[in-house]
Order: structure tokens, then C-alpha cells, then sequence
């Protein structure tokens, strides 16, 4: 029921229903947070970046054309918005560093594991969209947003096969990029 809710209200918006803008971004937050907080350990952060995709929803609802189902559009803008918010994140942490007045923050790797796992995931995706930019997307899609290859491939407007291809690849050069840091 609240799947074809939410489709319904995002139809809504993109033809420029405001008053189901609204409704839906209601209904989304709790789920965009949630997906937000898969990518960035720390929850601040996570709602940092799930507010940043709520008002991207909201500035481009009208993009959503209805080709795919909204919650894979969805995805996409989510897992942007992390991705983004990480890299902000970054740069804030570098110029920090390099301020005169230290900060008494500590470094979210040494929080946890999990914590640390997923630093590292987000920096070996920052290094495999450096050199292969077509399959960040892909792995984004299946093992942070769990799409099927299906809908993975309808999104992106590629074959099922090219896919699996780019998500294998993608993978691979992943795991070497872990072990090497590691």
C-alpha cells in the first residue's frame, strides 16, 4: 500500500502538485534517512545527506518522467546525496586540518569497525569513479540500493548482461583497491 502511495504522490508532483510534493516527502524521509545512514556511519552526517536529497527530490520531482518505478529514481538521488555529503565531508575534514587552531574531533574511522568499513568502501568508490566512472553506478545500485539487475538496467538504459558485466568488474577492482589500502 505505501509503495503505490508513493508512486501515486510522486506522479502527483512531477506534473506540479505541490501539496503532493509535500505528502511525499513526508512519506519518503523516513526510508531516504535510512538508505543515507547505509552510507555514512555517522547519523549527523546521515541526515546531512538525507536532507540534501530531499531537497533534491524536491527541486527536480519534475524530472521524474515515470519510465521506472519512483523508488529506483529514488535510489539514485539517495545514494548522490550520500556520496556527495562524504565528499564534503572530505574536503571540510582537510581544510580543517590545515587551520591553525586544532579541533578536538575524532576521526570516525576509529569508532568502529562497521564505521571504518564503510570509509573505505566510500574512498575506494571515490578511486574506481576516477578511473572507471560507468561502473560506480551499477555497484551502487545493487549492493548499497539492492536493485535487481533488471531494474538496475532499466535505469540506467543498458542490457541486463552489460550489468552484470560492469557490477563483476566493478566489484573486482573494489576488492583490490580495499586490499591494497588495507
Amino acid at each position: 500500500m505505501g509503495d503505490e502511495r508513493q508512486e501515486e504522490l510522486a506522479a502527483k508532483a512531477a506534473r506540479g502538485d505541490r501539496a503532493a510534493l509535500e505528502a511525499l516527502l513526508t512519506l519518503i524521509r523516513p526510508q531516504v534517512l535510512r538508505r543515507c545512514a547505509r552510507f555514512l556511519p555517522c547519523f549527523q552526517d546521515a541526515e546531512e545527506a538525507c536532507q540534501d536529497a530531499l531537497l533534491q527530490v524536491a527541486r527536480t520531482i519534475e524530472r521524474f518522467e515515470g519510465r521506472s518505478l519512483f523508488s529506483t529514481w529514488l535510489y539514485v538521488v539517495v545514494a548522490n546525496s550520500a556520496r556527495q555529503t562524504y565528499r564534503t565531508l572530505k574536503r571540510r575534514a582537510v581544510e580543517e586540518a590545515h587551520e591553525v587552531t586544532p579541533i578536538d574531533r575524532a576521526d570516525p574511522r576509529t569508532t568502529s569497525v562497521i564505521a571504518g568499513s564503510r570509509l573505505d568502501f566510500l574512498d575506494a568508490l571515490e578511486r574506481l569513479e576516477t578511473r572507471r566512472p560507468d561502473l560506480v553506478a551499477p555497484i551502487v545500485l545493487r549492493d548499497v540500493c539492492q536493485l535487481d539487475y533488471a531494474e538496475i538496467a532499466e535505469h540506467l538504459g543498458i542490457p541486463v548482461g552489460t550489468v552484470k558485466s560492469r557490477i563483476h568488474q566493478g566489484r573486482a577492482d573494489l576488492r583490490e583497491s580495499l586490499l591494497t589500502t588495507n
